[in-house]
């Protein structure tokens, strides 16, 4: 089956390309993200496979089904930058992959917290160029630290389960509860944990209703100095608040590795261009913020898998069988 895979790197076509080739699928691989625009490099592909910061809007589906487009093929977990209500109208399928490595996005986020606490960063830096003062790099014991888990799922589930290794206490907060979590830390109310928490770290999905979470209101409940770590979606954390958030100190470290507004940033080299995002060069100036570019999800593990369940994912739909990872809107 042809399929158009937009926003391709050297690393899609790594995992990609060997298993569609044993599929049968002809792949065209594309560099440009799909926007309106760049829609009708998809014209005769049955297929089209998207990225989480290709647009999926209701004029880009209309685009892509004109150019005889039947199904949407998603490597990532979430689908909130798809129009799932013009792609039923359209009659256009969409397949996800649900779960990728839940272990290499909950490990990353650790990660960012070890650093921003311990500083390897700086530290590498340092002694590179023969500094080897510790001034400024105090950190703390993990041990006996209230870690606030917002969203428990698989991710969620498995962070958890590594910072009580570190001996620290969670509490979880979801609409929905997780009983394998209740062995591990206690539920509690959103405010609660916002409150009591020396560590947040969110593992939830982007939906209208946790679209800003992480607003002004939240990080005035937060405890003064606290940790806040994002690996889920950008748009969970309402950047300006973030900022206000760091000004103030309420916010003692920072760790991001999405943004909201990451789609005209991440996954490309800009290093000879001016960043003209006036948000995000700012918040590059905090000493205590950590960004990386959306790298969480990015191990040989899960690329393996994602490239395994999209395949697996085209298949089904050239079937003709109902798949198992098919998103469709809520009626």
């Amino acid at each position: 089956m042809r399929t158009a895979v937009f926003s391709t790197k050297s690393y899609d076509r790594l995992f990609l390309d060997p298993m569609a080739k044993e599929a049968g699928h002809e792949l065209i691989f594309l560099e440009p993200r799909l926007v309106p625009e760049t829609a009708i490099l998809a014209q005769g592909a049955t297929a089209v496979c998207a990225f989480v910061n290709d647009q999926l809007s209701a004029t880009v589906l209309e685009r892509l089904a004109a150019g005889g487009t039947k199904f949407i093929a998603l490597r990532s977990a979430g689908y909130n930058h798809v129009d799932l209500a013009a792609a039923d109208r359209l009659g256009l399928r969409v397949g996800r992959v649900p779960a990728y490595s839940p272990f290499a996005v909950a490990e990353h986020a650790v990660g960012m917290m070890l650093t921003l606490n311990r500083k390897f960063h700086k530290s590498f830096n340092r002694v590179r160029e023969g500094n080897f003062s510790l001034e400024q790099l105090l950190g703390f014991d993990m041990h006996g630290k209230k870690v606030g888990i917002i969203g428990t799922g698989q991710i969620g589930l498995i962070a958890a389960r590594i910072v009580a290794g570190f001996g620290c206490e969670v509490l979880f907060y979801d609409v929905r509860e997780n009983e394998e979590c209740r062995s591990i830390g206690r539920y509690v109310s959103m405010d609660e944990l916002l409150r009591e928490s020396d560590i947040i770290t969110l593992h939830c999905p982007l939906t209208p209703e946790t679209h800003h979470l992480i607003d002004c209101d939240a990080v005035e409940k937060m405890k003064h100095g606290v940790m806040l770590i994002n690996t889920s979606r950008g748009a969970l954390v309402d950047t300006q608040a973030a900022i206000a958030g760091l000004k103030s100190s309420k916010i003692g470290y920072l760790g991001l590795d999405v943004y909201e507004e990451e789609a005209d940033l991440f996954f490309q080299d800009l290093s000879d261009k001016i960043i003209q995002d006036d948000q995000f060069t700012r918040l590059l100036t905090f000493p205590n913020v950590l960004v990386t570019a959306h790298q969480a999800f990015f191990t040989r593990n899960a690329m393996e898998q994602i490239a395994k369940v999209t395949i697996g994912n085209l298949n089904c739909f050239e079937r003709g069988e109902k798949c198992e990872n098919e998103v469709a809107v809520k009626k």
